[in-house]
């Protein structure tokens, strides 16, 4: 008997000798999974859309010839405008008003004289139409772009393709200032020409000559995905990315969708990040210790004091934002009916984000950056193609999935990120709030001066903040 459970536990202990490596391996193979997918980059799904009229057609592939596209006027469309103009009707502001409650009507007028007698539509149009415009239609819609090439390239010289996008309410013709910097930038004295760009920027659909989806739903996730498909469309495998207001959101998202199309992405604005005790903390303990938690001296002068500068100020200037978010519809009718109401509700924007005391003024400093037939080409834009309603739209489709607009924050960016943070911007994120989202940040540049509109605003200096930044990432 002594014997047999000798052999019985020999025969045990063999099986152990084969069960231990073996669980052993078994969990080590569980903690290098788990490893490894903690550090696999999440991606946001890019699926697909149709955003066109009716049910989306099951036969015959989509059209996807990119088409030359023209603007043009007619003596109508510039009649039926003066028409509306000479039948304005104003409301006289109380005294000292300056731009405390809105557009100051006693400036507005002058615009509005000035946009009657003296504003050349035709000649705006010429000028617009001095880069190459095109159409083509994705998932159901067509989507205006211009693409300028560089004129001329040195031998061995890369051309890097860039992707600028708008927001509200913006359009393409923002960037008509930067766009011969960045495409012939030894031309303007910028570099050496060892980078140069060819420029795409599309009009998000709805604005300006893109047409409106006509689908609920459009968000900027569809815009990503849309503007990857434009892209890829014009042959590119890799391209940069540049945006400001919705255009940072748009290209955020097309980082977190596509990273590996992504060689870079260079931002103006960015979204705040997550909130919560820590972030609480952090503020209260950067009023008086900002190194403590992150910040510069330069961040603490732009977030503080933080209630004035981040709640009030955001309250003051939010309004708009809550009724696009609500009921755009209604109160886009009076927009798209009258062109003075659409001017002051464009310009009020205008000259409220890109210098903030500009409410003291009566004449809301609109001019200090911008020459008005700058503004009012920009105003004419959502005239002519009647899409400010669908503009605003672009509100209500974002904030009813997302309303704190930090929902797809999870995924991150892992692209190399460069942050121009201008001044004047309507709220300023460090770089260590950035981080939270932002995970390869190359450069971040805290601008001289400037505002909202960057690349309107100040072309030279956000196109030699994304030069600086393109030139990092290429030596990576």
């Amino acid at each position: 008997q002594t014997i047999l459970c000798f052999l019985r536990s020999f025969e045990y202990s063999q099986k152990n000798a084969v069960l231990v490596p073996v669980a052993a391996l078994g969990v080590g193979g569980m903690l290098v999974y788990w490893m490894r997918s903690r550090h696999k980059i999440k991606t946001i799904e890019m699926g697909d859309g149709w955003w066109g009229s009716g049910e989306r057609l099951l036969k015959g592939r989509e059209d996807e010839s990119i088409r030359p596209f023209k603007i043009e006027t007619s003596d109508k469309e510039i009649e039926d405008l003066h028409r509306r103009l000479d039948q304005a009707r104003y409301t006289p502001h109380v005294e000292g008003a300056a731009f405390h409650y809105g557009f100051n009507s006693s400036y507005l007028k002058k615009v509005v004289s000035y946009w009657r007698n003296q504003f050349d539509w035709r000649k705006q149009v010429e000028v617009l139409n001095k880069y190459p415009h095109f159409h083509t239609t994705i998932e159901g819609i067509d989507i205006h772009f211009i693409h300028v090439k560089p004129p001329y390239v040195l031998h061995g010289q890369a051309v890097q393709p860039l992707l600028m996008v708008h927001g509200w309410p913006g359009s393409f013709y923002e960037f008509y200032k930067i766009i011969p910097l960045l495409t012939e930038p030894a031309k303007h004295g910028l570099n050496e020409g060892d980078v140069v760009f060819e420029v795409i920027c599309p009009s998000i659909p709805g604005y300006g000559f893109s047409e409106a989806p006509h689908q609920q739903g459009f968000d900027s996730i569809a815009t990503a995905r849309i503007f990857h498909k434009l892209m890829n469309r014009l042959g590119f495998k890799e391209y940069y990315l540049q945006g400001g207001d919705w255009g940072s959101r748009i290209t955020t998202n097309m980082a977190q969708m596509l990273p590996k199309s992504v060689k870079g992405l260079h931002l103006n604005l960015v979204f705040m990040g997550k909130q919560g005790l820590g972030r609480l903390i952090s503020i209260m303990l950067g009023a008086y210790v900002p190194w403590l938690v992150g910040l510069s001296r330069e961040d603490a002068r732009l977030i503080y004091p933080f209630m004035q500068k981040n709640v009030y100020y955001v309250l003051r200037e939010s309004g708009y934002l809550h009724i696009q978010a609500t009921k755009p519809d209604t109160a886009g009718c009076g927009l798209n009916d009258s062109p003075v109401g659409l001017a002051a509700y464009i310009l009020e924007k205008f000259s409220a984000w890109t210098d903030k005391s500009s409410l003291d003024k009566d004449d809301g400093g609109l001019e200090s950056k911008y020459s008005l037939d700058e503004l009012l080409t920009n105003v004419m834009i959502y005239w002519v193609t009647s899409s400010i309603v669908s503009s605003m739209r672009y509100y209500k489709e974002n904030f009813s999935k997302d309303p704190n607009l930090n929902a797809y924050n999870r995924f991150g960016v892992h692209v190399p990120t460069g942050i121009a943070a201008f001044p004047q911007e309507a709220v300023h994120t460090p770089r260590i709030w950035a981080k939270d989202v932002y995970k390869n940040i190359i450069t971040y540049s805290y601008m001289p001066r400037g505002g909202h509109f960057a690349a309107f605003e100040e072309p030279k200096l956000l196109a030699q903040d994304i030069m600086q930044f393109v030139r990092k990432v290429e030596q990576l």
